[in-house]
């Protein structure tokens, strides 16, 4: 697995970012991976690199680059505390609408890389980043075949930016993973999700896990081994049927 650090230019600034690549060189489709409110840490590059070492080109932009340098932060500790006033003024520097903005820049940096196998490519998001994936392929619905969302937050909600308003225009087939009792994603927001993806014609799937909100972070205090171990199953077998490799 390679490993670089690189800055992205975005209509809004530069975007540090990371980018792994599979360790046998031979490279592999792109997807990009939108990290959880939590920002860029070692869980979150350790995540990625697992999923490169799968056979993908994985660029991980650090979507809080708005606000300025922070942390990086240690969820356990973080959440100690009031979380919200810790993490909040971060939060409120991206999202979807922003997501959606800084997506040209992410697919025309990965349209240059020679790692990259094909022009269809994939986006897996967890917490708040699975909105901002599905924002991002609404977007440029042309160039994901598919996105992944693990307990992502808000996807149905009345604002401008919500995730199922771009169900109209989705190209991409997605994998929605919730969590039991999640406050940020209730049953009625599901349901209003998942009639605006059959609404619109998406191809999609849905599994509730029997695990809390924010389960496939080692690093968060819910943390669940089986249930995370599970997800990277799901996850990998999702890509693996969508995304060409040649």
């Amino acid at each position: 697995m390679a490993h670089e650090q690189i800055v992205i230019t975005t209509p809004d600034g530069h975007c540090p970012a990371h980018l792994f690549t599979p360790a046998d060189g031979q490279g592999g489709p792109a997807i990009i991976f939108y990290m959880d409110a939590g920002g860029i840490r070692p869980t979150v590059l350790a995540m990625a690199e697992r999923l490169a070492n799968a056979g993908y080109v994985v660029l991980l932009p650090d979507t809080y680059y708005r606000y300025g340098a922070y942390g990086p932060f240690d969820p356990k500790e973080v959440f100690k505390g009031d979380f919200r006033a810790i993490l909040g003024p971060l939060m409120a520097t991206t999202g979807n609408a922003k997501a959606a903005a800084d997506i040209d820049a992410y697919i025309g940096y990965l349209d240059q890389r020679s790692e990259v196998h094909g022009q269809r490519i994939g986006a897996v998001g967890f917490c708040m980043g699975g909105g901002m994936a599905i924002a991002s392929a609404g977007a440029r619905p042309e160039r994901f075949a598919a996105v992944a969302s693990f307990h992502g937050g808000n996807l149905a909600t009345d604002a401008a930016d919500s995730p199922h308003r771009a169900a109209s225009v989705l190209q991409a087939e997605l994998y929605i993973a919730a969590a039991e009792n999640d406050g940020s994603y209730p049953p009625e927001m599901a349901e209003r999700f998942e009639k605006a993806l059959s609404d619109a014609g998406v191809t999609y799937r849905s599994e509730t896990y029997p695990a809390k909100h924010g389960w496939m972070k080692p690093d968060f205090p819910v943390y669940d081994e089986k249930a995370a171990e599970h997800g990277w199953k799901q996850m990998l077998a999702f890509f693996a049927r969508t995304l060409t490799r040649n």
